[in-house]
């Protein structure tokens, strides 16, 4: 095999694990929403059968949903682990790279064509390994040790690894090489690249803020959508939390915390701020990049995705967290960050490569300066 389709099938795998992670994601979302995380009360094993020898007659209930998360997160260490090995074993991939010119138009020799794959990138696939080890660590502690700080941690932990698995299947596909030849001013891709990244960082800090709630409390801490128990900013003092609760236990809701429903407002304040970061990613890559087709569909998408997700999000409530819509609102969640993670990386690829071209041209320029 050469090392050409080589490096197009580590691409592929690399997806495929992360299309594998983000089905991981939705399969642990469905078994939080549902509140059966602990149907099944041993690990590693499943009601002391080997995990994999589970009789399938018993996939019932609950434990349908928890035993085959736990299936689906041992597929998805397995291919990490492959992935971890694929990536230490790269073979030679070659980098198609632009030369700088001279103002003859002649290309500046002893540039190098061809590298094996970069040991940085070797590194994120043992990161990817260790992520995949201590997230499974975590899914039995949260069984054993029935602490909800584990959960959220674990979820956290998922949103994180896939990130990285879709920078690792960007930086090894032949679309990655070709980002070396682009010809755009570094001054207009670097404001595209900080509201990216704060874009993603703010996606995923919703994420995690989302992974709170739904681990601190089975119900939702507000009922009603965009409104918070009737207004605008809700009341939470003592006496409005005592009515609330009143109200709340004659219709069979769990009783809420100030904490709880600030926590669900900080959630609806940062959807805000995650909308305003993927508007203006949008704008300005229409404005300053538009002749990078990979940004352009990205951004469009990240905006569609966007809607799609305060939708469920409104959803989510109007339905009282419905299993399937909450568990939904999760998976574009994740999307979305790993939209943000495709932007940023793509922006931060041209900025590096463009540095290091500038440098390039100036080493020569001065080399030939002295020489002359």
């Amino acid at each position: 095999m050469s090392s050409t389709t080589s490096t197009i099938w580590l691409s592929r795998f690399a997806w495929f694990t992360a299309v594998a992670t983000l089905f991981l994601i939705c399969s642990g979302g469905m078994v939080t929403s549902k509140g059966v995380g602990l149907a099944v009360p041993d690990w590693p094993t499943t009601f002391g059968y080997n995990m994999f020898l589970f009789p399938v007659s018993k996939w019932v209930g609950g434990i349908f949903f928890e035993h085959t998360h736990r299936l689906i997160a041992s597929i998805v260490g397995f291919l990490t682990i492959i992935l971890a090995f694929w990536l230490w074993r790269g073979e030679d991939r070659q980098r198609s790279r632009r030369a700088p010119s001279d103002v003859d138009g002649q290309a500046y020799e002893g540039l190098p064509v061809g590298r094996r794959i970069d040991q940085w990138v070797r590194n994120l696939g043992f990161i990817a390994l260790g992520a995949v080890i201590l997230q499974g660590i975590l899914g039995g502690l949260r069984v054993t040790m029935l602490k909800d700080q584990i959960g959220i941690f674990h979820a956290c932990l998922a949103q994180a690894f896939l990130g990285l698995l879709v920078f690792i299947a960007l930086v090894t596909s032949n679309f990655w090489k070709t980002l070396s030849n682009a010809v755009v001013d570094p001054k207009k891709i670097a404001p595209i690249a900080t509201f990216a990244i704060a874009t993603t960082i703010a996606i995923y800090l919703q994420l995690a803020l989302a992974a709170t709630m739904r681990h601190q409390h089975r119900d939702l801490a507000l009922l009603d959508f965009p409104t918070a128990n009737g207004a605008w900013i809700p009341d939470t003092s003592e006496k409005a939390l005592a009515v609330i609760n009143t109200w709340r236990d004659a219709r069979g809701f769990s009783d809420v915390t100030a904490f709880q429903i600030w926590l669900q407002m900080a959630h609806r304040f940062g959807a805000l701020f995650v909308s305003l970061g993927v508007i203006a990613v949008y704008y300005l890559v229409r404005q300053k990049a538009r002749q990078i087709d990979s940004l352009n569909r990205l951004s469009i998408l990240w905006v569609v995705f966007l809607f799609v997700q305060l939708t469920l999000g409104g959803w989510t409530i109007w339905s009282n967290k419905a299993a399937d819509v909450a568990t939904a609102h999760v998976a574009v969640g994740a999307a979305m960050l790993c939209f943000g993670v495709s932007i940023s990386a793509i922006c931060w690829r041209i900025l590096r490569e463009q540095g290091k071209e500038t440098s390039t041209i100036t080493a020569f320029e001065s080399k030939g300066a002295v020489v002359a």
